[in-house]
């Protein structure tokens, strides 16, 4: 009798869900929670009493790893010394010159980049090695977190459907109602936006009325992401305890947001918490390549960041959770005096926010074991400069706040690496032009016999080949090191080394990996040495939208963007040879890539390359051996929404063809402040007069630029007199 009662009850409760569902309107229900502000006070970079400072609620967690950091900043200054020393001696066989001595300044800086590299990698090695940083797992919640996905201009069949497999994995876990979803949207584009709320209401309607899903457009994106979080953080953070920021071409496993949840809430100091993400579902050749390289060796270099950087972690802008309310009270960021490049908003945002949170007393760490975080890439050599132009500006911009008051040493290393990551490209290059110097000085300048100084010889720069030879191998041993060290635990595990498709082509793709890395290198040194240089004489960067996947750039475009580089090596290659032909053999791989500059990137961003290898198990990830049920069905939803067709309509026909769509657009609208009479808007002036002359929407659609649609897309009477429009030319 209890049992049939049991099915009689849950019986009635699938009716009610399904009478509920199917009455339930997207439409007409508001497409953000009520607001629960949070006061985000903008911080100083100039003013800080240690006495601001939090004290730690469980301070025996507060343990400082100074033998690991002994270790890496220890070992890589002996490194670095030992290395100068060699070359020393190497340049003073006799006397010195100033050259010579130019030689062995850059090599050392050069060097001291590698050295600390390779003696991180090599605590990051035994740290995998070892099971370093392990997260637990996760059987209850507390509090109420709130994923987070600001989108800029992006594919709304991709965002939403990622968003949907994201929500789909937590509810999986159990504990699905601690959990909300924001996207929050920046797009400029009108018909981009359209599609986004399209599809937001169809995925609404798939859900039905306990989506917890949530979707809010910013008119102006000012301050561009970090306007965005600050945005939600200031009208909605009150409801959220945590929230878990993605970007807009992340995937995260529901076992792994619960997981960051729960060790956020087993932590009480933790301010923020980054997992690690692994790059997957590339395809074209440039983007395997990095694939394959962020997943073999990226693991070693994290853990070995990790493990030294303690509880003075970085943040590295997205698959992260963060204390919220923390991050309101420490992470508002002010804008810098003077002119961008190096004035403005910060543009980096993320190593700042992870700085000022630290500097409050909350702890910034990493759990670099931590499973089913993933991200993807640019898909050829041209997209990823775009990026790296932006990213080199706002590390540089950095050189501003890295001398900030109350920052702990940690986080000043944090952003001296990030500086030096670009910095390192022009010195190197300065070295390659002194090095050419000094060979050149050799084999064409006359002797100097009569200096003011009396000498029995003359001045002649003179090397010792040995020992020359001797430190380049070192140089390259230390250099390779990371990846072999990530290769050989890739290897050593059987999980892995299967679904990488076996030991001999995970080798194999190792030695390709290195080959074309080295290929590429001195094209991105010159790329990120004109970033730099540009940035120095002033020139500001754009904010483009990445591409995701298509990397095929017509020829002409590279041809443009490399023709400089291809010259340049065509110069050096002959230059080179009519010097010394061991100074040929030095630089043949910079002069090879350089030649090769245009064929390097046109093949770069190649589908079917890309393809061949993965065909033949070569660049081989064991995410691509055994893909992540997410990411599978990411791409199943990701085919669903694209058969709508949201990201292929035209906005303003689409809102006038439905007039539910128009409805629900409106609700979404903000209420902004009334125009005062006598103020007239170009850009609505022109709108209105459009769509009064227009006969049709068609005359609309057609007439509007994007400007003008972004004004009638915001305006509800502008919106209206769309509506009225008729859908075609009547006929007399």
């Amino acid at each position: 009798m209890v049992e049939s009662m049991d099915v009689v009850t849950a019986t009635r409760q699938d009716v009610a869900e399904v009478e509920a569902r199917s009455s339930f309107n997207p439409a007409h229900e508001p497409a953000t929670p009520p607001e629960d502000r949070l006061i985000m006070p903008v911080q100083s970079f100039r003013s800080w009493n240690a006495s601001e400072r939090r004290t730690p609620a469980a301070p025996r967690n507060w343990t400082t790893p100074w033998l690991k950091r002994l270790f890496v900043f220890g070992g890589g200054f002996a490194l670095t010394a030992f290395g100068a020393w060699e070359m020393y001696n190497v340049v003073s066989v006799s006397r010195t010159t100033s050259l010579q001595y130019a030689l062995l300044v850059l090599f050392t800086i050069n060097f001291s980049w590698i050295a600390l590299a390779f003696t991180s990698a090599l605590l990051g090695f035994f740290g995998v090695l070892f099971g370093a940083g392990r997260a637990e797992r996760a059987e209850s919640l507390r509090h109420r977190t709130v994923v987070v996905m600001p989108i800029y201009n992006e594919s709304s069949a991709r965002i939403f459907a990622a968003v949907a497999a994201i929500r789909e994995s937590v509810e999986a876990t159990g504990l699905g109602d601690h959990f909300d979803y924001f996207i929050v949207s920046d797009t400029t584009n009108p018909d981009v936006w359209v599609a986004e709320e399209r599809a937001f209401l169809a995925l609404r309607q798939r859900l039905g009325p306990n989506s917890r899903v949530y979707y809010r457009h910013r008119p102006k994106n000012h301050h561009r992401k970090a306007g965005n979080i600050a945005d939600f953080v200031t009208r909605w953070g009150g409801l959220y305890e945590h929230m878990v920021v993605l970007d807009a071409d992340s995937l995260m496993t529901g076992t792994c947001i619960v997981r960051l949840a729960a060790a956020m809430e087993a932590d009480p100091d933790a301010g923020i918490i980054q997992s690690l993400p692994l790059i997957i579902n590339r395809n074209t050749f440039f983007a395997r390549l990095q694939q394959f390289a962020a997943r073999v060796y990226g693991p070693v270099i994290a853990t070995g960041l990790a493990m030294w950087s303690g509880r003075d972690g970085n943040y590295w802008g997205h698959n992260a959770i963060i204390r919220t309310k923390a991050f309101a009270d420490h992470c508002g960021l002010p804008d810098l005096k003077g002119k961008p490049p190096f004035g403005g908003h910060v543009l980096s945002h993320d190593f700042v926010e992870a700085a000022l949170i630290r500097r409050a007393g909350w702890s910034v760490y990493m759990l670099p074991d931590l499973t089913g975080s993933y991200e993807e890439s640019p898909p050829s050599l041209i997209d990823i400069s775009v990026r790296d132009r932006r990213w080199c500006q706002g590390n540089l911009q950095h050189s501003r706040i890295m001398g900030a008051k109350g920052f702990v040493l940690a986080t000043r290393q944090h952003f001296a690496t990030g500086i030096m990551g670009y910095l390192a490209s022009p010195f190197w290059l300065m070295q390659l032009v002194v090095g050419i110097l000094i060979v050149l000085q050799v084999n064409y300048a006359r002797p100097e016999y009569f200096t003011q100084e009396f000498t029995l010889f003359p001045v002649w720069p003179r090397f010792d080949p040995e020992r020359a030879l001797r430190l380049f191998a070192m140089t390259m041993a230390i250099l390779l090191a990371p990846k072999l060290f990530g290769l050989l635990l890739t290897l050593f595990n059987n999980k892995l080394r299967r679904a990488g498709g076996g030991a001999v082509r995970l080798v194999l793709s190792a030695l390709i990996e290195v080959l074309f890395s080295a290929f590429f290198a001195p094209i991105m040194m010159l790329i990120q040495s004109g970033s730099v240089f540009q940035i120095l004489l002033g020139r500001d960067t754009g904010w483009n939208p990445q591409r995701r996947d298509d990397g095929s750039i017509p020829l002409k475009d590279i041809i443009r963007r490399h023709r400089t580089h291809t010259v340049l090596g065509l110069v050096t290659g002959l230059s080179a040879f009519m010097i010394a032909t061991s100074l040929f053999a030095w630089m043949s791989p910079t002069i090879v890539g350089l030649v090769l500059a245009i064929p390097l990137s046109w093949a770069s961003g190649q589908l079917a390359i890309g393809l061949w290898l993965k065909r033949h198990k070569l660049l081989l990830t064991p995410e691509e051996g055994a893909p992540p049920a997410i990411a599978l069905r990411a791409n199943e939803l990701q085919a669903e929404f694209e058969k709508a067709g949201f990201d292929d309509a035209d906005a303003i026909k689409a809102l006038h063809a439905d007039p539910e769509l128009r409805h629900a657009h409106e609700l979404m609208l903000p209420y902004g402040q009334v125009r005062r009479r006598g103020e007239i808007e170009p850009d609505r002036a022109v709108a209105q007069a459009k769509l009064v002359d227009a006969e049709t929407v068609d005359d609309a659609a057609i007439w509007l630029k994007p400007k003008e649609r972004m004004v009638v897309l915001h305006d509800r009477a502008l919106i209206g007199l769309l509506a009225s429009l008729p859908p075609t030319e009547t006929k007399a």
